[in-house]
C-alpha cells in the first residue's frame, strides 16, 4: 500500500509503497476514502522539517531540554547516534479520516466490514491507504453523512473539545482569535449552543467565511471593529470566553484576550500560540486560563487508545470516542456545516505536490483533503448514481378539442416579482390569450396583479382554480419548495403546466410528478428554461450548423451577490442557489450539444457558493459550468463558448453573438434589453396548449435536466462523479 511520509532530518515529503497493517484484535483495518490534511499542525511539521538543525533546534527547544538531558545521562556520542537516527528517519503525517472497514479484529462487535467509520490519530488515522485503528478512536458514520465530511471528525473534535473547556452557556458571547480550520469549526459550534460570537483574524476572507457560517462580527485583531463589536454586544463588559486558536510566535492573541475579556472569563487555548501571559491584566481580571488537550478526556492515554478500555460514562461523559460521534452527529445534522471550509480536493497520489502548495503559499487553503483510489483505481466508495426516471405515459389523454378563436385561459399561481417583470408583461394583451385567475396566499398581491395585468379574477383558493374546467392551463411561479407539489395537483386536475425552475428539488419530488403524468395520462408539461428559446442563441446555434466530433463548451455564469434577507438564502426550504437555477445552464447546454447528460462532477470553492460543475455527454462532448457569486457586479451575467470541429460560437450575454469558422459571423448589437426568450417561450407554449400538438420541450429533455441539476448537489456531498442512468 501507499503512504505518506517525511523525512525529517531532510524535509522530504514521499509517498512510499510500504506494508499493509495487520488486522490486531481490538481493532479495525479501514481503508481510506477521505484523509484531511490540518493545515494548522501538519504544515507547521512540514516547515520545520525544511529548517536547518539550528531552525529545528530554535524551534522546539522542548527537544533541546530532552536532548540536553540525554547528553548527561547517557553522553554525547551515544546521545547523537540516537537523535540523527531519530531524525534520519520517515515519519508519517495525518490523523482525521474517513473509510470502509476491510477486516475487523478479535473482540469488536460494533461494526463489520463494509462499514463506512470515521478514525482519529496520528499513529492510526493516517495519510495511508489502510489503517489499523483501535477501537476508541474510531466510530459509525451516521446514514447520510458524505464520506469527506466525516474525514473532519478528528479536527471538529479538537474544537468541540475546547468549546466544552470553555463551558458556554445560552446567550453569552465568545470571542475566537484565529479562524483557520478549528476556529472556523469553534465559530460554528458556539454559535449552535447560542453564543455571539466575535471573530478576530487578519486575513478578510476568513473574516467573511466565519460571518458567513455565524459569527456576528468578525475582524483584523489589530483594528478597533473587534473592539468596538464586543463593546456592543456586552455592554462594555467584554466576552465571556475567548478561544485560542491561532498559531504562530505572536502574543498578540493572548493581550488581546486579556483586553476584550470581562471580569473573570474564561480564556481556552486550543491552538498553538505563543502563551506570554501579561501578568497584571491576567491578574486584575482574575481570568481563568485552561487549556484544551486534543481530542477530548482519553488522549495519551494507552490504556484508552491502545487497549480499548473505556471510562465510565457516570464519571466521564465526553471521551475522545463520545466527542468524535457528537461531532459527526452534528453534521450530518446539518448543525455544523463543513462544506463551505473544503478549499481543495487532492488525489492521493498527489500528495507530495499538494504539501509543496500549501506550504509555498500558492495554495490557499482553510481544509484540504486527499481522495483515495479503491483497489480498482475508482473511488474507494461505490461511485453515487442519480436514477433519470423513465416518463411514462400508459393512457394518454386526448387534448382538449377547442373551438376555433376561443382564447387559451390561463391561471397563475404565485404573482411574486418573476412573474409579474418577465412572464406577465409577455401575455397580458397577447391575441388569443385570455388571463383567467390569479392565486396567491395574500389578497393583496393578488389584487395587485389583479388591476396590473388584467385578470378576470383574484383569489387565494387553489382547490377552486384546479376543479374549474374553464382554465386550460396553469402557471406554477411561486417559491421554490412548492414547484414540485403544485405541479403534481395540476397534472392531476387536467391541466396543461407551465412551471418555473427548478420543477423538483429532490429526487422523491420528481418521481411524484412523474407518477402524476403516469396516473393522469397528462404530459403537458413545461419547465421555464427559456434560454434555448433566445432568437440571438438560436441564430448563433443556425451559423454554426451541424458537428461531427465532440464539443467543448464553457458557460460562466457571473450570479453575483444576493441581498440580504432574499428567500434564496433559505436553503434549508428552498434548497441551494445553484439547485434554483442550475437548470437554465445544463439546459441550455444540452440543448446546444443535442443530447443529455450521461455523468455530473461538481466542486465547490470554500467560503462562498462558487461551483464548477462538469457535464459528460454521450459522444463524448463536455459542458463545464462555473456558477460565481464572487465576481464584478459590472462584468456580464451570462457568456459562453462552444468549440467544435474547427469552428467557436461565442454568446456575450444576450447582446452579441459571433461564430468563427469559415467564414466568420457577428451580430448587431441589440438595440433594447437582452432577449434571453421568455417571450417566445411562452408563445410556444400557448400555441402548444392552442393545437394539442407537442409541448415546446419533450418531457424527457426536462426530466433529464432536473436529474442532472439534483446530481449536482449528490456530487458536491461526495466528492466524485455522478453517473445519471436511466431507470429501466
Amino acid at each position: 500500500m501507499k503512504q505518506v511520509v517525511q523525512n525529517y532530518k531532510s524535509g522530504e515529503l514521499s509517498v512510499l509503497d510500504v506494508p499493509v497493517p495487520g488486522c490486531k484484535p481490538g481493532g479495525v483495518l479501514v481503508r481510506s476514502a477521505f484523509s484531511l490534511i490540518s493545515t494548522g499542525t501538519e504544515l507547521m511539521k512540514v516547515s520545520e522539517a525544511g529548517m536547518s538543525m539550528l531552525g529545528k533546534a530554535r524551534s522546539r527547544p522542548d527537544q533541546v531540554a530532552k536532548v540536553m538531558q540525554s547528553v548527561a545521562t547517557n553522553g554525547l556520542p551515544a546521545t547523537y547516534r540516537k537523535v540523527m537516527g531519530k531524525l534520519d528517519s520517515y515519519t508519517p503525517l495525518g490523523y482525521s479520516l474517513c473509510g470502509v472497514v476491510e477486516q475487523v479484529g478479535a473482540g469488536v462487535d460494533d461494526v463489520k466490514a463494509g462499514d463506512l467509520v470515521a478514525c482519529a490519530g496520528n499513529e492510526h488515522a493516517l495519510h495511508a491507504e489502510l489503517n489499523w485503528v483501535p477501537k476508541n478512536l474510531y466510530v459509525p458514520v451516521p446514514d447520510g453523512l458524505a464520506p469527506r465530511h466525516a474525514a473532519f471528525g478528528t479536527v471538529g473534535s479538537i474544537a468541540l473539545q475546547g468549546v466544552r473547556q470553555g463551558e458556554p452557556q445560552l446567550g453569552e458571547v465568545a470571542l475566537v482569535i484565529g479562524l483557520g480550520l478549528i476556529g472556523q469549526l469553534v465559530v460554528q459550534l458556539l454559535t449552535a449552543a447560542g453564543v455571539r460570537v466575535v471573530g478576530a483574524d487578519p486575513d478578510p476572507a476568513r473574516c467573511e467565511l466565519a460571518a458567513r457560517l455565524g459569527a456576528v462580527a468578525c475582524g483584523d485583531p489589530a483594528s478597533a471593529a473587534v473592539a468596538g463589536a464586543v463593546a456592543e454586544l456586552t455592554g462594555g463588559h467584554g466576552v465571556d470566553q475567548v478561544y485560542l486558536a491561532a498559531g504562530g510566535g505572536s502574543n498578540q492573541p493572548v493581550e488581546l484576550a486579556a483586553a476584550l475579556a470581562r471580569d473573570r472569563g474564561r480564556v481556552v487555548d486550543i491552538g498553538k500560540c505563543r502563551l506570554d501571559l501579561p501578568w497584571n491584566a491576567y491578574y486584575e481580571k482574575e481570568l481563568d486560563v485552561r487549556f484544551s488537550r486534543s481530542y477530548g478526556p482519553g488522549r495519551y492515554d494507552p490504556e484508552y487508545e491502545l487497549e480499548g478500555r473505556d471510562y465510565p460514562i457516570g464519571y466521564v461523559r465526553w471521551t475522545e470516542r463520545r466527542n468524535l460521534a457528537c461531532f459527526l452527529d452534528l453534521v450530518s445534522r446539518g448543525r455544523v456545516d463543513v462544506e463551505p471550509l473544503i478549499s481543495h480536493i487532492a488525489d492521493f497520489g498527489d500528495a507530495v505536490e499538494t504539501y509543496r502548495r500549501l506550504k509555498d503559499g500558492e495554495l490557499k487553503a482553510v481544509a484540504v483533503l486527499f481522495r483515495y483510489p479503491g483497489p480498482e483505481g475508482e473511488g474507494t466508495a461505490e461511485a453515487p448514481v442519480v436514477a433519470v426516471p423513465e416518463v411514462r405515459v400508459e393512457t394518454r389523454a386526448p387534448a382538449p378539442s377547442r373551438p376555433v378563436n376561443t382564447p387559451v385561459r390561463l391561471a397563475f399561481v404565485g404573482a411574486g416579482n418573476y412573474a409579474t417583470s418577465m412572464l406577465l408583461p409577455h401575455l397580458a394583451g397577447r391575441d388569443g390569450v385570455a388571463l383567467s385567475t390569479v392565486v396567491t396566499t395574500t389578497a393583496l398581491s393578488a389584487a395587485n396583479a389583479q388591476r396590473k395585468f388584467g385578470f378576470a379574477r383574484a383569489t387565494t383558493d387553489l382547490d377552486g382554480v384546479l376543479g374549474d374546467p374553464s382554465i386550460d392551463a396553469v402557471f406554477v411561479v411561486t417559491r421554490h419548495s412548492s414547484h414540485a407539489e403544485l405541479t403534481r395537483r395540476a397534472l392531476l386536475a387536467g391541466k396543461a403546466v407551465f412551471v418555473e425552475k427548478p420543477l423538483a428539488l429532490t429526487e422523491d419530488d420528481l418521481a411524484g410528478v412523474l407518477a402524476a403524468v403516469t396516473e393522469s395520462g397528462n404530459d403537458r408539461l413545461q419547465v421555464g428554461f427559456n434560454r434555448r428559446f433566445s432568437p440571438l442563441l438560436r441564430e448563433a446555434k443556425a451559423r454554426f450548423g451541424a458537428r461531427s466530433g465532440p464539443a467543448s463548451l464553457r458557460y460562466l455564469v457571473n450570479a453575483g451577490r444576493l441581498q440580504h434577507g432574499s428567500w434564496y438564502l433559505q436553503q434549508g426550504t428552498e434548497g441551494s442557489r445553484f439547485a434554483g437555477e442550475g437548470g437554465h445552464f445544463i439546459d441550455t447546454a444540452s440543448w446546444l450539444l443535442e443530447a443529455d447528460p450521461v455523468s455530473v462532477y461538481a466542486v465547490a470553492s470554500a467560503g462562498n457558493e462558487d461551483l464548477q460543475v462538469v457535464l459528460r455527454y454521450p459522444d463524448g462532448s463536455t459542458a463545464t459550468i462555473s456558477y460565481v457569486t464572487t465576481g464584478a457586479s459590472g462584468f456580464p451575467k451570462e457568456t459562453l463558448d462552444l468549440v467544435a470541429d474547427g469552428k467557436v460560437l461565442k454568446l456575450d450575454d444576450f447582446v452579441r453573438a459571433s461564430v468563427y469558422g469559415g467564414k466568420r459571423w457577428v451580430s448587431s448589437r441589440l438595440p433594447k434589453a437582452r432577449d434571453k426568450g421568455q417571450s417566445n417561450e411562452l408563445a410556444a407554449f400557448v400555441r402548444a396548449v392552442r393545437t394539442g400538438g407537442p409541448m415546446p420541450v419533450p418531457l424527457e429533455s426536462l426530466v433529464a435536466t432536473t436529474a442532472a441539476t439534483l446530481a449536482v448537489q449528490t456530487g458536491l456531498s461526495g466528492g466524485v462523479p455522478v453517473a445519471l442512468e436511466r431507470a429501466r
